[in-house]
């Protein structure tokens, strides 16, 4: 489903998620019209603008959330704003682009979102670290987590794949799956996405 209040825009990316072999069931132009077909409408993936003229994007991600618990949601957004970022990916959305972004860039990011993947537009993870860092040592008060655990959750919250993070780290992509479970179970997460909000709210980098 896309939500984008811009006409031009909204029906260009739905074309190009047509002619990439997506089906789109629905192209929106306000945040509670977008709310109110969800359910119909039945998308895996949201790609959703940050700013409409009925409903902040922060609103309508929490609201498709509600509707549509284990939809995924990639913001689409001409705002690369830190706070913008912040506050959509703690609100729930799996990933974070720019509108700058080229047409591949914006599939791939489609394609990774649906597979679970937090993504972000280029530079966008030099915002998110410094926002772990201000918070670095706020997990004390919380579940243990294993030196490994802690590697790989900084390193899922930065977005990469589960391949890359397991060639950075020197093991296997089953190991880094195992430790994926394992983090999640322990901080009573139910997602990868929340597990990235998790690295969002404390401070990890």
């Amino acid at each position: 489903m896309v939500v984008d209040d811009h006409p031009m825009w909204r029906d260009g990316v739905a074309r190009d998620l047509t002619d990439a072999g997506y089906l789109v069931t629905a192209a929106i132009g306000e945040g509670v019209q977008a709310l109110r077909v969800a359910r119909a409408a039945a998308p895996d993936v949201v790609v959703l603008d940050l700013q409409l003229t009925d409903l902040s994007g922060v609103d309508v991600i929490r609201g498709l959330l509600v509707a549509l618990p284990d939809v995924r949601i990639l913001m689409l957004s001409a705002s690369g704003e830190q706070r913008d970022v912040l506050d959509a990916l703690k609100a729930g959305a799996t990933g974070y682009l720019v509108k700058s972004a080229g047409r591949q860039e914006f599939l791939d990011a489609v394609r990774r979102t649906a597979a679970g993947e937090a993504v972000f537009t280029a530079g966008l993870a030099g915002l998110l670290l410094g926002e772990y860092r201000k918070l670095a040592r706020s997990t004390a008060d919380g579940p243990a987590l294993t030196t490994r655990e802690t590697e790989v959750l900084r390193l899922v919250a930065k977005g990469m794949p589960y391949k890359q993070v397991a060639e950075d780290l020197g093991v296997s992509v089953r190991t880094v799956q195992n430790h994926v479970q394992n983090t999640l179970g322990k901080l009573q997460l139910h997602n990868r996405s929340a597990l990235v909000r998790y690295a969002l709210e404390h401070g990890l980098d």
